[in-house]
């Protein structure tokens, strides 16, 4: 594994094709030796292209990429010693479990023998749990099975880093949640360097051990899951994290906000229900019950807020709450961070 660093890198596509905007923007970010570090951040925000481009499928217009040290800014995807996996499985259907794993290490340039691609393979489809599949043809497999194939052939290499393109995304949402723990458990078992950029914000938090938050190709802020959630340097950090989604409210709804402050950011437990006299008022227009805990819709002067309550409380369409206001987050007119 590899220390992997990204300096002011900045990338513009083709006018005719993307309108000349900007995928990437002076983006500098460091993966330090054996991090999970995740890019978080919705489509088109540029996460995919930083992937590509440290492993070489993209050039970079401006800045540089150093892995191990090493510039390999100019140097070909071949010379990186990366692993990429990509969002859709990407498996030769005609081969078998074993043999689409052991591909990349049947390179020419590689010249390992084969009873060492073997037990490398052996190795890691135990990790994985598909050991009993390797005689299987990859279109034998479910889906899991097959995404977890598809992240053994990364596996096997033992690269610099391994860059994960939305792995999981077109997997079950009980698929999703096995195989994040599994992703967790091997890269903590193994060491691995992993930069894995997601739309999901449950995979960033339960997976990284720092998420990076990247907006129209720049990154806004990095820090640990906890940092990004509970100190966002501004309004759109604070609304990739936390479900239900922050509530972001006129300042004038409260007092007692500071002057700078244009929007307040009330995730969940920043809003208590009282009884008697709150800091508003507000009027529930539905209720999700989810089990152990009800998401409350509420209507706040003319603004849609959603909060947690107890499921076994007695509120129903058309009831007047009184709401309190704890510590919660201030904006200014740009999005910025106001101080308490």
């Amino acid at each position: 594994m590899a220390k992997v660093e990204i300096r002011a890198v900045s990338k513009t596509f083709d006018k005719k094709a993307f309108n000349k905007a900007k995928a990437v923007s002076d983006l500098s970010l460091t993966i330090g030796d054996g991090e999970f570090v995740a890019l978080l951040g919705p489509t088109g925000a540029g996460k995919t292209t930083t992937l590509r481009l440290i492993a070489g499928l993209e050039m970079p217009d401006s800045g540089s990429i150093r892995i191990d040290g090493r510039d390999v800014t100019g140097d070909a995807p071949a010379d990186r010693d990366v692993a990429f996996v990509f969002q859709q499985y990407s498996l030769y259907p005609h081969l078998t479990v074993f043999e689409n794993m052991a591909f990349a290490l049947r390179a020419p340039i590689r010249r390992i023998a084969e009873a060492d691609i073997r037990a490398k393979v052996e190795e890691v489809a135990r990790l994985l749990h598909i050991e009993t599949k390797l005689q299987n043809k990859a279109t034998q497999l479910s889906g899991g099975q097959m995404q977890r194939v598809a992240i053994g052939r990364a596996l096997v290499r033992s690269p610099a880093i391994y860059l994960m393109d939305e792995p999981l995304s077109s997997l079950d949402a009980k698929l999703r949640g096995e195989m994040r723990l599994e992703l967790k458990r091997i890269q903590t078992d193994l060491g691995a360097t992993i930069l894995y950029v997601t739309h999901d914000q449950t995979e960033a938090m339960t997976m990284a051990s720092r998420i990076g938050v990247i907006e129209a190709g720049r990154l806004m802020q990095i820090g640990t899951p906890r940092e990004i959630y509970e100190n966002p340097i501004n309004a759109y950090v604070a609304a990739r994290l936390g479900q239900p989604t922050i509530n972001l409210l006129p300042a004038a709804l409260f007092a007692g906000a500071p002057r700078a402050a244009k929007t307040i950011g009330a995730r969940t437990e920043h809003l208590t229900i009282v009884r008697g006299n709150g800091d508003v008022s507000a009027t529930v227009t539905r209720i999700e019950h989810l089990g152990d805990q009800s998401h409350l819709h509420l209507d706040l002067g003319g603004q849609s807020v959603v909060t947690l309550s107890d499921p076994d409380a007695a509120l129903g369409a058309g009831d007047i709450v009184s709401l309190r206001l704890n510590n919660p987050l201030f904006f200014d007119a740009a999005g910025g961070r106001v101080a308490a």
